[in-house]
């Protein structure tokens, strides 16, 4: 029986601030943590850079992982403790540690993805028009087309000569290059545009980087401008035109991750949807590792979420599967269990996963598309989603209660861990997806757990430090507690 003065803290559910729960420790903590973040986010900003990055921290001394293919091949046995990566086409990536148990009793996996919306370069994308020059793009996943003219963007990616020579590419990102500009439609003669909808008054086809002016009249060929410009990029990087067809050249927001606000509580920068999740899983999984495991834990980078997770190198690959069956073949003869008898599709059922995906955070200056009740909140800390899709609840997992129970009940049981429950925004309002129902096409049992962000999808994403704080330790309790 519930006294009437005790209704309110037994019976309802009420979110917590994370700022009005911690102490001055807490805050050092927070503050730290963000720098480090910052600075992930300005070195990553395509999920090859994602890649490189989490590569070369595995190879640390204090980290010290081995390559899960080198293993394989020389037929290296494992151990408990033992800590491997496998990378997929440079632009995915798995880290591992070997747990006591063996993967009969399952696997713990954080999933995330590392690709972002953005605007890719044409296989041709060079033109001159009334002598001025421009690179033509495809934009990349679920962009608001207005958003990315007069954006200062930046060109990062690699392309391939003739000789298979490979060229890395990176213009913009500092203070003495040039960057790149889509030019916008004035004021004054917007009458016309101003009449149409949002995602009709930017057509894809117009978003083309201004790239260059000065002719080669040295030239006899009609396109001058684009004579200049081949020209610059031949005397710089050995490439033509030819060469962009073996491209993969991405253009991104030329600026810096930086703190917003007078209380510099936010972190603004390009691809938090989802590196902010990628980054506090994966340090998350490397303060883990430093202990050994029950369970064999994965740490899983998935690319292509943002256009359906489609490709060798998206959740929808059979990534998951084949890493689970490299490491069966090799489990140490000391494994108490039969690596003969393994059956990845059983080790899959026995398994459990966080889908580390960004949730859309409450924005009171659009309330109208969000359900108050069961949105995510700015500073209430990790934001967890039984299900997202659209309509109703169509491509999407919906964990069962048992596992949301097991979660919510493993973040109750720590102190200093901040959860919130959350849903996208309105039914009818829209919708989206993450890699969680992957995973659980797999029989895996998978729950969607991030950052809120504000701006989702735009050239300058913010999200709270005290909740990507709060992610964090999240993560790192999952790994290991439960």
């Amino acid at each position: 029986m519930v006294e009437n003065k005790d209704i309110k803290d037994v019976l309802f559910y009420e979110r917590k601030n994370v700022w009005k729960e911690i102490n001055e420790e807490q805050v050092t903590s927070i503050n730290q943590f963000s720098e480090g973040y910052k600075k992930f986010l300005d070195q990553c900003k395509t999920e090859r850079e994602c890649v490189k990055y989490i590569h070369n921290l595995c190879l640390t001394k204090e980290n010290s992982f081995i390559s899960l293919k080198s293993a394989y091949k020389n037929r290296q046995q494992l151990h408990p403790g033992d800590k491997l990566y496998y990378i997929e086409h440079n632009k995915a990536i798995i880290l591992i540690t070997i747990g006591k148990e063996g993967l009969s009793q399952g696997v713990k996996i954080i999933g995330s993805h590392i690709d972002a919306p953005r605007l890719d370069l044409k296989p041709l994308p060079i033109f001159e028009d009334t002598e001025l020059g421009f690179l033509k793009t495809h934009y990349y996943g679920g962009i608001r087309k207005y958003q990315w003219v007069s954006v200062p963007l930046a060109l990062h990616g690699i392309i391939y000569k003739a000789d298979g020579t490979e060229v890395e590419i990176n213009i913009g990102e500092s203070e003495t290059d040039p960057i790149f500009v889509i030019p916008d439609l004035l004021p004054h003669l917007s009458a016309e545009q101003n009449k149409l909808p949002l995602k009709d008054a930017i057509p894809g086809e117009s978003l083309n980087l201004l790239t260059g002016s000065v002719p080669n009249v040295d030239t006899e060929v009609t396109d001058k401008v684009k004579a200049t410009i081949l020209q610059l990029l031949n005397n710089k990087y050995g490439i033509t035109e030819k060469d962009f067809i073996n491209a993969e050249i991405e253009a991104v927001p030329a600026m810096k991750a930086r703190d917003v606000g007078i209380d510099k509580s936010f972190v603004g920068g390009y691809g938090q949807d989802d590196r902010v999740c990628a980054y506090t899983s994966l340090m998350a999984f490397f303060d883990a590792s430093n202990i050994i495991n029950d369970k064999t834990c994965y740490c899983y980078f998935s690319d292509k979420e943002e256009i359906g997770s489609y490709g060798n190198t998206g959740a929808q690959c059979d990534t998951l599967t084949y890493v689970t069956e490299l490491i069966a073949e090799l489990l140490a003869p000391s494994d108490k269990n039969d690596k003969q008898s393994i059956n990845v599709k059983n080790v899959f059922r026995e398994s459990v996963m966080l889908s580390a995906d960004v949730a859309a955070a409450f924005d009171p200056n659009h309330k109208t598309v969000f359900e108050a009740n069961n949105a995510a909140y700015i500073n209430r800390g990790i934001a967890l989603s039984k299900y997202n899709g659209a309509g109703g609840k169509g491509g999407t997992s919906d964990a069962n209660a048992e596992f949301v129970n097991a979660v919510t009940k493993l973040f109750d049981q720590s102190d200093d861990i901040v959860w919130q429950i959350a849903e996208l925004g309105k039914i009818d309002a829209g919708g989206g997806g993450t890699i969680s129902k992957f995973g659980a096409h797999l029989g895996i049992n998978v729950l969607d757990a991030g950052v809120p962000v504000l701006s989702m999808h735009s050239p300058y994403e913010i999200t709270s430090k005290a909740d990507i704080y709060m992610t964090y330790k999240a993560f790192k309790a999952f790994y290991e507690n439960l």
